[in-house]
């Protein structure tokens, strides 16, 4: 597949996304729009969009890769999830609609105080620029080396153009045109995997009852690790899975946002539940195609070369061996993965820093135009950060990137768990200005055990559960901070779920 033909495509699908932005604006537009869809958003486009959000370039990349060297252990991850998203639908989200967050934030000056406020906004900007930034640079990378680098353009021009247009169909309509974008998005990522697996499995003259034959005769199949000291031991993958989706979708204000966007709360429950169940049979789909892709490369003897991950299987088979159409079906899923690693973020980052740190909403005389105003400026500055952390990251990459993104949020995640957990299951009143000491000691402590388990702990490797580790390392902190007296700090509001 020639770069001209790449190019093309990429240009054919931008258009797409700006005219569905440009459908999104043609009713009235304003900050309440930009942050949450005017909460008129129907629950099933959220749960069938969000299900691109949630897979992302990561999943649709990576994952396929793991399978050599991993198997399908990451199904149990997956599995999970579930209890995840019961935790969401149930405690979490009735919490957030009856507060009427924006923010969910917000929760965490109602329930400790000011510097836990902010200690908890802090913790999410960091965790979405680095995460998001992670799985925009996997999809940016594969188009610069196939494509870009052949014209001599560098990677911070690739990347720039990106984070431009993004920008231009995100500026206004935010929240309600994310929304609808990413509807486009999942359709192309999912279909881009049935095409692939459909394509290579004609090569390989197979069947799908032959695929699952053979993957399970190569061992690619096994779900389950048995040794407690591995790191991928199935039930640290199936606790583990549960919490990353609490912390990287019920306390994400990325996820939140457009679950908030909903018309009520039972329609954004609706949205959790089923989109949760759909990811099950997705996911497994991804690893069916690992599984036919490198039984493809070992037949047909493709070898990946020195300093190439296993990240890089699927475009190296998809755009150098199977031809055009498998070439343009990567490639619309690749792109759709670039755009929803990014946009959803750039709107939660904005909505987060304007009203959490700058509170807009609280200055007197802060009319809407100047709130616009000021919304533009954040949402350009973001762009320009992650921009930064992509370039960066090209130097430092040397592994499969779900790993390095899971283990990540161990320690960025782990803070907002254990402050969420305290505020909703004690009565606890802490030393509020405090709270970013122990925010940032539990992390620092989690990755000093991790570093040192194995003859601490008798030959005990920490996986992706180091996230649950840190979260508790954060009550204990809390704990600590705890003051003499339990009566409840005063609110507004009461707290659901809380024993306050």
């Amino acid at each position: 597949m020639t770069p001209h033909i790449i190019l093309f495509a990429f240009l054919v699908y931008t258009v797409l996304l700006f005219v569905i932005s440009r459908l999104t604006l043609r009713r009235k537009v304003n900050n309440e729009t930009y942050f949450l869809g005017n909460r008129n958003s129907p629950w099933y486009v959220v749960a069938y969009g969000m299900i691109g959000a949630t897979l992302s370039g990561v999943t649709f990349m990576s994952v396929p890769g793991l399978v050599q060297s991993e198997q399908f252990s990451y199904m149990v991850l997956v599995l999970g999830y579930l209890g995840g998203y019961a935790v969401i639908a149930g405690i979490l989200l009735p919490l957030y609609y009856n507060l009427r967050l924006t923010s969910i934030y917000s929760y965490l000056e109602n329930r400790f105080g000011f510097s836990s406020y902010k200690t908890g906004s802090f913790y999410f900007i960091i965790s979405r620029l680095i995460g998001s930034s992670f799985r925009m640079f996997l999809v940016v990378i594969v188009l610069q080396r196939f494509v870009f680098d052949g014209w001599g353009i560098p990677l911070s021009v690739t990347v720039s153009l990106f984070m431009i247009l993004i920008l231009l169909y995100t500026f206004k309509g935010g929240i309600r045109t994310i929304v609808w974008t990413d509807t486009l998005q999942t359709t192309f990522m999912v279909g881009a995997v049935i095409l692939s697996v459909t394509l290579i499995l004609r090569q390989l003259d197979m069947g799908v009852g032959d695929l699952i034959t053979e993957a399970g005769n190569r061992g690619y199949t096994n779900m389950f690790v048995w040794d407690l000291n591995d790191p991928r031991f199935f039930l640290k993958q199936f606790f583990a899975g549960m919490f990353i989706t609490i912390v990287m979708t019920g306390l994400d204000q990325d996820m939140m946002q457009k679950n908030l966007s909903c018309r009520n709360l039972r329609d954004a429950q609706k949205n959790v539940l089923s989109f949760g169940a759909i990811l099950i049979p997705i996911n497994l789909l991804f690893l069916f195609l690992g599984s036919v892709l490198w039984i493809y490369a070992s037949e047909a003897g493709i070898v990946l070369g020195p300093g190439q991950t296993s990240d890089e299987l699927f475009p190296t088979i998809a755009l150098q061996h199977l031809g055009v159409v498998a070439g343009l079906a990567f490639f619309f899923g690749l792109i759709s993965a670039a755009y929803s690693s990014a946009d959803g973020t750039l709107t939660a980052l904005t909505t987060v820093f304007c009203i959490d740190f700058l509170g807009l909403r609280r200055k007197p005389g802060m009319t809407e135009k100047k709130i616009e105003k000021i919304r533009y400026r954040v949402h350009v500055v973001f762009a320009f950060l992650m921009l930064l952390i992509i370039i960066g990251y090209d130097t430092i990459n040397n592994e499969a990137l779900i790993s390095q993104l899971f283990t990540i949020a161990g320690y960025t995640y782990g803070p907002l768990l254990g402050m969420y957990f305290v505020g909703l299951y004690t009565r606890w009143q802490v030393r509020d200005r405090y709270v970013p000491i122990v925010a940032l000691l539990s992390p620092a402590l989690s990755y000093l055990l991790s570093r040192n388990s194995e003859w601490l702990l008798n030959g005990y490797q920490f996986g992706f559960e180091i996230l649950i580790v840190n979260g508790l390392i954060t009550v204990l902190g809390l704990y600590i901070l705890k003051k003499s007296t339990e009566q409840k700090r005063p609110g507004k509001h009461d707290l659901p779920g809380s024993k306050s």
